[in-house]
């Protein structure tokens, strides 16, 4: 049970300093503890955790404009943010995660602004079907963290300019476009300032909660703080790998979707590139290690993708493909 509260907002607006703040935030989780954590980044584009960076951004525009690309740990798809979107993350213990109260933080926050806003499937919030909001979720031990955007005043010709969406991804939404899919609060209040929001959003937080204290970055590890965003800056965990084989496949799913490529040998996988932009980024950040070396055969497969009853139908989804 949630007894004590935090809450850190940071005028920094680089996208390593504050990704590594926020993993920071979450080593700092104890039993009872919950923190809320306000952000903001310039010019950037956020991929998930399993996502292939050249398949979801036009990292040479990105980068001639100025911007930068930033992978996460959490699974979900790519996000443009600058400086019109303001970012939120939960971080409580992994017992006291639950998605349902957090997002009753922000929707509330919005009703207190008169925006009727509404949760739409598992991780976007919508307002008359236009989403302003994506949410992804990121569990470590027993600690966790559900973080997402609020697009105040975001550019949308940037976000269309750097961003790659996936014709399977627009089609599975039944729109022509990125743009025509999201919303701005403030096409719906022109008035409202990030001030506002980041008000409402710290007082609906201890409302949903308990009364909440302040907590300053200085409060924290610097070091680790520097090591963290020393990760996150690297072009190794940026850009990973994914390496186009002779055999490419690529379907989309409830779940989301699926980008793969394997090369084969004697009726057994020896190489593979796997890219995803599900919610579940533990399990298909395994999904690699599982195949390789795995025969391609119905139960085999099977067999190297088994997991929990959330994982069932990921893993029978991805065994169909490859056997497709």
């Amino acid at each position: 049970m949630i007894r004590k509260t935090r809450i850190l907002v940071t005028d920094n607006t680089d996208p390593y300093h504050n990704l590594a703040l926020e993993e920071a935030l979450l080593h700092s989780i104890k039993p009872g503890l919950a923190i809320f954590y306000l952000w903001q980044n310039r010019n950037t584009v956020v991929i998930g955790r399993n996502q292939s960076a050249v398949d979801e951004c036009r990292i040479d525009l990105l980068t001639e404009d100025g911007g930068k690309l930033a992978r996460r740990l959490s699974g979900g798809g790519a996000v443009y943010h600058d400086l019109g979107n303001l970012n939120f993350t939960f971080l409580l213990p992994r017992e006291d995660f639950d998605v349902n109260r957090q997002t009753e933080v922000i929707l509330q926050a919005l009703c207190a602004l008169g925006i009727p806003a509404e949760r739409n499937g598992r991780n976007d919030l919508t307002v008359s079907g236009r989403k302003f909001s994506g949410h992804a979720y990121y569990h470590a031990g027993d600690r966790s963290y559900h973080h997402g955007t609020i697009m105040l005043q975001v550019d949308r010709e940037k976000m269309a300019r750097y961003l790659r969406v996936s014709p399977l991804k627009l089609a599975a939404k039944g729109v022509p476009s990125v743009r025509s899919r999201v919303v701005n609060l403030c096409e719906l209040q022109p008035s409202l300032t990030k001030e506002d929001l980041s008000a409402a959003l710290m007082e609906a937080f201890s409302a949903c909660y308990v009364p909440a204290e302040k907590l300053a970055e200085e409060d924290l590890d610097a070091g680790l703080i520097r090591e963290l965003q020393e990760k996150y800056a690297s072009e190794a965990f940026r850009f990973g790998h994914f390496h186009p084989m002779e055999r490419m496949l690529e379907a989309r799913f409830p779940w989301g979707g699926v980008r793969l490529a394997y090369h084969a040998e004697e009726g057994r996988i020896r190489e593979l590139s796997f890219a995803s932009d599900g919610l579940a980024a533990e399990y298909l950040a395994s999904v690699r290690d599982r195949l390789l070396g795995t025969a391609l055969t119905e139960d085999a497969l099977r067999a190297a993708l088994a997991g929990g009853d959330e994982e069932a139908q990921m893993a029978e989804d991805i065994t169909n493909l490859i056997l497709s």
